[in-house]
Formats: C-alpha cells, structure tokens, sequence
C-alpha cells in the first residue's frame, strides 16, 4: 500500500549556458509529489502517516525553499556569495528562522544561513527527483517522485528495500533507541 504527499516549493534558479530567456535568474514554483509504500501497520490500519513524510521530507528539503539554486560552475556564484558577504547576509541573518539541516552529497550542497543550494546539474524537474531520492531513501521508502514546476513534470520510480521500524500506536519510524520520537512508545 502507498501514503501519499505533496510539498510545494519556490525557488530561484537559471539554465547556466542555455540559449534563451532560460538563461537569466527566474523564479519558479514546483510541487513535489512523494509516494511512500509498505506494508499497513496493524496498530494504527495506515502505510506511514501522511504528515510524518511531510515533516521527515521538508526538514531536508525546506533548504530549496525560497532558496537560490545555481549550479557549481555557474559564473553567477562567486558574485551572489560576494554580495552575500558585503550584505553581511552570506553567514545567516536573524531573520532566516527557516533553515534545513546543511547536507552534501554528490549531487547538491545546502548552504541554510544563505538560502543557497549549489547543484552538480543544471536543476531540472529530473534533477530535482535524483536530489530529492538521494536525501531521502535512506529515511523513506520510497516508491515514486513526481516534480512539477511551471509546465514542466518528471516522475520517477524506485524499488522500495529499507525495513523502517514504526511504531505500532502512530505509525511513525522508530529513532535508533526503538523510541517514538511522538508519542514515546518504546520497542
């Protein structure tokens, strides 16, 4: 059985090298379609709760939010984090109460002081699928991502494999202690 969710997001973002009007900073808006699969949990008659994936997903996933998205060789980079820095903005402002937890991986890195994710790729709606695997498949299972930004859409399909121990009076995954970090039940 599948759970269900949807995230939106709005961000900044440029085709580095693309001939066209895609080649200037522009904003756009996507939503992110995560479909979780596993079996149903006896104790609470549900696959995993759909609010649970959304926070799991967006205390990673925020960092895109209101974010600028470049890719690590763009020419613009340099220039943003300089005017980040004489701003005093490039270390984080008190008014940034909307940080994800820094991560790097092969495909993105997550500045959260500055709202600033440095791609690998071009960011694409099939970018943004791999990143978005690629942070959560350790912490989900996964079945299927769909991104949509603008007219554009991407889906992609995974095999779920990971055994998430949940807890069997909310549904939730356990954290490494056998402890439901919601309601307290213990394994």
């Amino acid at each position: 059985m599948r759970s269900i969710t949807t995230l939106d997001l709005q961000y900044a973002h440029r085709f580095y090298g693309f001939k066209g009007e895609a080649q200037y900073l522009h904003g756009h808006t996507g939503v992110l379609t995560i479909e979780v699969e596993d079996s149903v949990n006896d104790g609470v008659n549900m696959v995993f709760p759909c609010n649970e994936i959304q926070k799991t997903a967006w205390d990673v996933l925020k960092n895109f939010d209101h974010a600028l998205v470049l890719r690590e060789d763009d020419p613009l980079l340099p220039a943003i984090l300089d005017v980040y820095d004489k701003q005093g903005i490039k270390n984080g402002a008190p008014q940034n109460q909307m940080k994800g937890e820094a991560f790097k991986t092969g495909l993105a890195t997550a500045y959260p002081d500055c709202r600033l994710v440095v791609t690998k790729e071009t960011m694409t709606v099939e970018g943004m699928i791999k990143i978005v695997y690629d942070l959560l498949k350790d912490k989900l299972n996964i079945a299927k991502l769909t991104f949509t930004s603008g007219v554009n859409a991407a889906t992609a399909e995974f095999e779920t494999k990971n055994q998430i121990d949940r807890c069997p009076l909310c549904g939730i995954a356990l954290d490494e202690n056998g402890v439901c970090p919601k309601c307290g039940y213990r394994k």
